[in-house]
């Protein structure tokens, strides 16, 4: 079967090259170009020719995309988190899923320290002190908390939380950590349960999947637990975290501050947050580097191809 003829489609506009390439490499279908109220009825006039779907991490395949294409063979996702696609329908029907790990690891491990230093060092914030004229009319900038020796937990050490600890041991942090199962990392700390973690950390990191079981794995007795002069970092998911009881932590000051690049209801942030002068936001970027976005087109190409060709696929989920 010739590659032109694997019909592809793309849920969202996500990234010019892979858009780009789709288009020339495959049959491509976007899904934005027909109105949010007539897309049931561009699913059925293309359903016998979409064999592909591309997604990421706002826009997947759920259950009612997947019941629209009787076609689709393959869902090849623009993200290493697959929480959007409804993996037991992909199973049942023998549809194979795809993501992009590894190329964005060291991108979000960069951005995980990068937050943590600019939350304790009010990097941001200083920004705007300089900008808004401050230091000349008010003088010395407040100070700060210092980064390096801090106790770090990390909730998940996969590839990424390996990463981030890897790093923060340059900072001479002690790294603690916690997941379902205890592995052998000498130099690390386990912790069976989140809360002993966030107990005994300066520094709580969330780096593992989104699923039921981590699904606001940090509450309100983990915030209690790292306490007013913790400090959270997510750049996990924003289901990970109870988003309403961090918010009022923060406000009341029982959580120290929080370094924050994904949210519950993206691109919806608390408005509470924005007049905090303990948090740093940024919006959804731990992978958004030309180099990594490049690398994930990449993989979801190659993935498509691989089905195509009939070769075995490069990073199979499903």
């Amino acid at each position: 079967m010739a590659m032109e003829s694997l019909g592809v489609l793309l849920l969202h506009p996500m990234n010019a090259y892979l858009e780009q390439e789709l288009d020339r490499r495959f049959r491509l279908f976007r899904f934005w170009d027909s109105p949010p109220d007539g897309r049931a009825e561009f699913l059925r006039a293309n359903a016998s020719a979409i064999r592909a779907v591309v997604g990421n991490a706002s826009y997947n395949a759920d259950a009612a995309l997947i019941d629209a294409l009787p076609s689709l063979e393959i869902v090849a996702s623009f993200s290493v988190g697959i929480d959007r696609v409804d993996l037991p329908k992909c199973r049942e029907r023998g549809i194979r899923v795809t993501n992009t790990p590894d190329v964005l690891t060291d991108d979000v491990a960069d951005l995980a320290v990068g937050l943590a230093i600019a939350a304790l060092r009010k990097i941001p914030q200083a920004d705007r002190y300089v900008r808004a004229g401050l230091w000349k009319a008010k003088g010395d900038y407040t100070l700060t908390t210092r980064f390096s020796g801090k106790r770090v937990g990390i909730i998940g050490l996969g590839r990424i939380g390996l990463a981030i600890a890897t790093r923060v041991e340059a900072f001479d942090c002690p790294v603690n950590y916690y997941q379902r199962t205890k592995k052998d990392y000498p130099s690390y700390t386990y912790y069976p349960s989140v809360v002993e973690l966030a107990a005994n950390s300066d520094i709580l990191v969330v780096a593992c999947p989104l699923n039921e079981q981590t699904r606001h794995i940090v509450n309100r007795e983990v915030i209690e637990a790292l306490g007013p002069k913790g400090l959270l970092i997510n750049i996990g998911r924003g289901p990970h975290v109870d988003e309403p009881e961090l918010v009022s932590a923060l406000v009341e000051g029982r959580l120290g501050g929080a370094g924050l690049d994904v949210f519950e209801d993206e691109p919806n942030v608390p408005e509470a947050l924005f007049t905090l002068d303990n948090v740093v936001l940024v919006p959804h970027v731990g992978s958004g580097t030309h180099e990594t976005r490049q690398a994930m087109a990449d993989l979801v190409l190659g993935n498509l191809e691989a089905h195509v060709l009939k070769k075995p696929l490069l990073t199979p989920v499903v």
